[in-house]
């Protein structure tokens, strides 16, 4: 009797194991599914990065791929083809027309009007601040406005905020500096060990953009201040969120160097 149940009892043991192989593979398939999802989901910021990029790789004018030798001389440009020639060396941001001191603080008066108008909602908002003295504009955004938490890729949102600011700027030779800026929250990933790298990757991405916009590098600046600059207190949800901004100083004068002092 012993035998016969055990032999019962292991047929039907045997009977339920499919039930083993069926829910391994109803994970498997959960698996394989999520995978396809996480591939298909695209970071329209990286997205638009990369085909901007692209974009301007290929509208690029045609190199040659033939070396020159070493004592070669540079083939010489003709006259009537400003396609071929090779601009000086520029240390210095183009001049706009020759202003005076007066001049330039008028001028920059009318990009704070300019800001203050293109950015007229978001202002009321409370998430874009424009500030203007005799000397400098200070543009701050709210970092929400531009990258996701703990994040320094823009997101989709970023590219017509920044297009809207490099419009402004674009024909303009004043100094650019770009600040970074986090509340006093801990973060320590891969890519940002601390507020430091975080507040200096978000400015340096900003830098990125305006540069792609056809703002001239040479003029602009990266700066990271992490949480040690704040202008609330961290204690509350909106004082952090105050805290995290980029904040654009457009200096009055065109040297870079010389507006960092």
């Amino acid at each position: 009797m012993i035998r016969r149940r055990r032999a019962v009892e292991d047929d039907l043991h045997n009977k339920e194991r499919w039930l083993i192989s069926y829910a391994d593979f109803i994970t498997l398939l959960f698996a394989f599914f999520v995978v396809m999802y996480s591939v298909s989901s695209v970071n329209e910021g990286k997205y638009k990065v990369l085909s901007e990029t692209l974009t301007g790789v290929f509208n690029a004018p045609q190199r040659s791929f033939q070396p020159i030798e070493v004592g070669d001389q540079l083939p010489t440009p003709s006259a009537g083809s400003a396609e071929n020639v090779i601009p000086p060396a520029v240390t210095e941001a183009p001049q706009n027309p020759s202003m005076d001191e007066e001049g330039r603080t008028e001028a920059l008066r009318a990009m704070a009007d300019r800001l203050a108008l293109e950015f007229d909602e978001l202002i009321n908002q409370g998430v874009v601040t424009v500030e203007s003295n005799e000397a400098w504009l200070e543009l701050s955004l709210r970092n929400s406005l531009l990258f996701s938490s703990g994040d320094a890729e823009p997101h989709y949102d970023a590219f017509p905020v920044v297009e809207t600011i490099a419009s402004v700027l674009v024909d303009r030779d004043n100094a650019i500096r770009v600040e970074g800026f986090t509340d006093n929250q801990p973060i320590q990933t891969n890519a940002f060990p601390s507020n430091w790298e975080l507040s200096t990757a978000r400015a340096a991405a900003v830098v990125r953009m305006l540069s792609m916009e056809g703002v001239d590098p040479a003029r602009m600046a990266a700066v990271g201040y992490g949480q040690h600059q704040p202008v609330a207190r961290n204690d509350t949800g909106e004082g952090r969120s105050r805290n995290r901004r980029v904040v654009l100083l457009i200096s009055r004068d065109a040297s870079v160097r010389g507006a960092m002092r």
